[in-house]
């Protein structure tokens, strides 16, 4: 009998270990079953290359700071898709060039103000007293204005770009008088005054390299808007006016006189010329 007791013992001992091996290993992977989701890791990803090079102890990388995000431009470069900014003030607007007719993100008055070649008009400015109107004159019918005529030494010339040109005889330095009329070349404001800043700041383009606008006169003309400014470039000038027309076309029209201080004993034309543009019946 006491054989018999061990021999049990000895079955019972070896039914526990192979209980307790079961409990140990680990059961196969249910295929069919929903896997557990890993954490997320606590460490950003970086959005730029990898490197495959050695990291420098002095690295970014290596000190365990983060990849500077691409900026927009970079983005851009990279072929990305347009990326979104986080806030407007991540991605500010440029600084309008000078000598540009409108600067990305800004409006045409925007970069107006932002000109600094252009100062703000002042709220009041002296009128220009205008003479009588001379009856000779020449027809724009692309414009359908009538501009004056100007007696000698002006004269008639090649009107490209411009629908009518006439012109001073050519200084021996510096740019010579010129009198050109046009459908507004810039964008059309809502109200006459501000098409007509922003031609004048166009008009920049016809002056040397460097011009700046001084205000001399502002003021509501027929069917429009006139300034008379001058133009100051290093230690010359010119007297300059722009007006803007509402002729009935699809555009309003511009008149933009300038005649620089190396001819200033035609700067007499410019009051003439104002009071001479009329609309063509």
């Amino acid at each position: 009998m006491r054989d018999i007791y061990r021999g049990l013992a000895v079955v019972a001992a070896l039914a526990v270990v192979a209980v307790g091996v079961t409990l140990v290993l680990p059961s196969e992977p249910d295929e069919t079953g929903t896997r557990p989701v890993a954490a997320p890791s606590a460490a950003p990803v970086s959005s730029g290359p990898v490197s495959s090079g050695p990291v420098s102890p002095s690295s970014p990388l290596a000190s365990g700071s983060a990849t500077p995000e691409p900026t927009v431009k970079q983005a851009a470069v990279a072929g990305d898709e347009e990326p979104v900014p986080a806030s407007a003030s991540s991605t500010p607007r440029p600084t309008p060039t000078p000598g540009t007719s409108l600067a990305p993100g800004y409006t045409a008055m925007e970069a107006l103000y932002a000109d600094a070649r252009v100062p703000r008009l002042p709220a009041k400015l002296k009128r220009v007293t205008l003479p009588k109107a001379g009856k000779s004159v020449i027809k724009d019918k692309r414009t359908r204005l009538a501009v004056p005529d100007l007696p000698k030494p002006w004269k008639s010339y090649g009107p490209a770009p411009f629908t009518t040109r006439q012109v001073l005889p050519k200084p021996r330095t510096g740019p010579r008088g010129m009198l050109v009329s046009c459908p507004v070349p810039i964008e059309v404001q809502k109200n006459h005054r501000d098409t007509a800043l922003l031609a004048a700041r166009w008009t920049l383009n016809h002056h040397p390299e460097g011009s700046e606008i001084r205000w001399l006169g502002s003021q509501r003309i027929k069917n429009g808007w006139t300034l008379l400014y001058e133009v100051e470039y290093g230690k010359r000038r010119s007297r300059a006016a722009v007006m803007v027309v509402d002729s009935g076309m699809s555009k309003p029209a511009l008149v933009f006189i300038s005649v620089p201080d190396t001819q200033r004993n035609r700067w007499r034309d410019i009051p003439k010329v104002i009071a001479g543009v009329r609309v063509l019946r």
